[in-house]
């Protein structure tokens, strides 16, 4: 298979450690947003940042509306790429929806994935009442789509003050606003549809992965209660709730969130 990986992902790698940390970052996201952490980690780990395809400065023309639509289309990216890295038992990362792609990673090939951290990642947005809160019910997340195809700019001024309150810095949150706006609408888009409509709650119970699930104290995306559901199910896992409010700590919050994970890691 001859697939240029550099093109296709934007992809970096950078420290000198002889353990791999893999980044992969949530929605309409890229990683730029990994920037105010990875240096505390540039020294001791090798690290590999890319950018999920239709994301970023991936290669958009990598992007296949079928292979994509799903989370596993990532997942079987992010397995090619390792194998042409040669990458074994390495600490994948993930964000948000990355969180999801890195826990499907390591059902369908744990050999790749030594220990995975999640953080602000939920199995499941949409309600399932009375037993699971998600934080979404349909209604909420057809408007937010309704809107999202309507105005995309007022979109991501919107939520992008949802994902990161004022309270944690207006040029966190105008940060956040501009990588919504720098998505391509259209895949942001179906992306984000995918993102809600999502439901793997039945695959917690076949992780065997040593498991670190990271939490905000106030996140208007995963509820604390997903996040404890989560820890609830998996087999091998710990939470560890930040102090941090909104959905992105690694932006508002990067010495808390550094703590964090260096206090969590194996």
């Amino acid at each position: 298979m001859n697939i240029d990986f550099k093109k296709r992902h934007s992809l970096n790698i950078i420290g000198s450690g002889e353990k791999t940390i893999l980044f992969i970052h949530g929605f309409a996201s890229s990683q730029q947003a990994w920037q105010w952490i990875t240096p505390a980690f540039e020294t001791t780990y090798k690290l590999v940042l890319l950018d999920l395809v239709g994301s970023g400065q991936s290669d958009r023309q990598a992007y296949d509306e079928n292979r994509h639509q799903t989370l596993m289309g990532h997942v079987d990216d992010i397995i090619e790429l390792c194998d042409a890295l040669e990458l074994e038992k390495g600490i994948f990362f993930g964000h948000s929806l990355g969180g999801m792609i890195g826990l499907l990673l390591a059902v369908k090939r744990p050999d790749l994935v030594d220990q995975l951290v999640m953080m602000g990642t939920s199995p499941r947005y949409l309600n399932d009442l009375p037993g699971y809160y998600g934080g979404f019910d349909r209604e909420s997340v057809d408007q937010i789509l309704e809107m999202m195809e309507l105005n995309y700019a007022g979109w991501a001024s919107y939520l992008s003050s949802v994902a990161l309150p004022e309270s944690e810095g207006e040029k966190e949150r105008k940060y956040v606003e501009a990588s919504f706006l720098s998505s391509d609408p259209k895949i942001a888009c179906q992306f984000l549809e995918m993102t809600l409509m999502v439901d793997y709650r039945d695959t917690l119970k076949a992780v065997e992965t040593n498991t670190v699930i990271i939490q905000c104290s106030d996140d208007s995306f995963v509820p604390i209660e997903a996040a404890e559901y989560m820890a609830k199910e998996l087999k091998n896992s710990s939470l560890h709730s930040l102090s941090s409010k909104g959905h992105y700590p690694h932006v508002s919050n990067p010495v808390e969130t550094i703590e964090a994970i260096k206090r969590n890691l194996k």
